[in-house]
């Protein structure tokens, strides 16, 4: 976030620094489910020259509402207003898990942020996922067997790990930069590290992989 406050502040005469710093520091809430860069999408789509576009036509995404898809709206200022004011008022049946922001002006520093990173005035600094091809021998999987509760999940360095089969979850990531494919890769997960992702190539891999088998 500093580099990102530092890219601000150097645009600060051109973009009323105060507003896009606090529309910066209220948009870290949305770095969860959107990155800024292009085509890299996550729970929501990429947020990358949002301005301007028409609701459900990000190219590459596919997960869109039939609500948003059909929306026939462009996003721009008193639509993204609406929008970030609450989201199924203005198109009801969409399925972003956002309840809206109440405070106008909060959305108003929000919408010059937004405004500005679409429009490339300012830097949006963006985390890239972890590439998992390189995943190391220590987090490659191997095989996966099960018995009774638990999940043993050994790895090509040649350890194995144990887990109960609630707090194992398996996942696919189809992207660039997913696992290897036949090379699912073990992800740990949650604060006191009892659970974990395997995070497959393809989900038909995940059937070659978990054998029933007894120690």
């Amino acid at each position: 976030m500093a580099g990102l406050l530092l890219g601000l502040s150097a645009a600060a005469p051109v973009l009323a620094a105060g507003d896009v710093q606090r529309g910066a520091q209220a948009a870290r809430q949305c770095f969860a489910c959107h990155s800024f860069a292009p085509g890299r999408h996550m729970t929501g789509p990429s947020l990358a020259a949002l301005w301007g576009r028409r609701a459900g036509t990000a190219s590459g995404f596919g997960r869109y509402s039939e609500a948003l898809r059909g929306a026939g709206i462009v996003w721009e200022r008193d639509t993204l207003d609406a929008w970030l004011r609450n989201p199924q008022a203005l198109v009801p049946g969409n399925t972003m898990a956002f309840r809206g922001v109440p405070d106008a002006a909060l959305r108003a520093d929000l919408l010059v942020f937004l405004q500005a990173a679409s429009d490339g005035r300012i830097a949006v600094p963006d985390q890239p996922p972890p590439d998992l091809e390189r995943a190391p021998a220590s987090r490659t999987v191997s095989a996966i067997r099960y018995c009774g509760d638990a999940y043993r999940v050994s790895t090509a360095d040649g350890a194995t790990q144990t887990w109960w089969e609630f707090n194992l979850r398996f996942k696919t990531d189809g992207s660039a930069n997913g696992p290897a494919a036949g090379k699912p890769v073990l992800v740990d997960s949650g604060m006191q590290g009892d659970r974990a992702a395997v995070i497959f190539s393809r989900p038909e891999e995940i059937s070659t992989f978990v054998r029933r088998q007894c120690p």
